[in-house]
């Protein structure tokens, strides 16, 4: 079984509490049919499990197949710099089809950031070594496409459904709950 490498840090993008007894760690693709069609699962858990399960997202983005995600990761990472990763990361998931630089300027501009600034960033490459770090990571734990995600440190090659990965989560929560 793969471990998670590096581990979840100051770094990367985290939801939820950050002494939660399970964490759930997302390598995904803002392209990738398969991540969008997580997302609503991985919001489903969250709010099941609330205090107990802390998420990470990291990128994967899986450039030859999917031309827009290098440019939505870089653009979630733009949003980042601004405290609106989370919302940003949302949207580009929900809008998927329709992923594109005007749409990126679109989604910039709701949440009140310089679409400017953003077109800026993405031509002078700005996050690119950020969104680079995460796939170097993801290389390194074995992730070999998307999304794959690990469970306090351990890959999940589970069922994707919510039965299934609500279970092995409560198991970990519960081992790794104070005595």
């Amino acid at each position: 079984m793969s471990t998670l490498k590096p581990p979840v840090g100051e770094g990367d993008h985290i939801q939820g509490n950050p002494n939660a007894p399970a964490t759930l760690v997302e390598y995904g693709d803002f392209q990738c049919p398969h991540c969008a069609a997580a997302h609503p699962l991985v919001q489903e858990l969250q709010a099941h499990f609330g205090p107990r399960l802390r998420f990470v997202f990291r990128h994967f983005p899986l450039n030859r197949i999917h031309p827009q995600a290098e440019a939505a990761a870089q653009t979630a990472e733009f949003a980042g710099a601004h405290d609106k990763f989370w919302p940003m990361h949302d949207l580009l998931l929900e809008n998927q089809e329709q992923l594109s630089l005007s749409l990126f300027a679109e989604l910039a501009q709701s949440m009140n950031l310089s679409p400017a600034d953003l077109e800026s960033a993405l031509e002078n490459s700005t996050y690119e070594r950020r969104v680079h770090q995460d796939f170097t990571g993801g290389v390194r734990s074995g992730v070999n496409g998307t999304p794959t995600f690990f469970l306090n440190g351990e890959r999940y090659d589970g069922d994707r459904d919510y039965q299934s990965m609500a279970d092995v989560i409560e198991a970990a929560a519960t081992s790794q709950a104070p005595r």
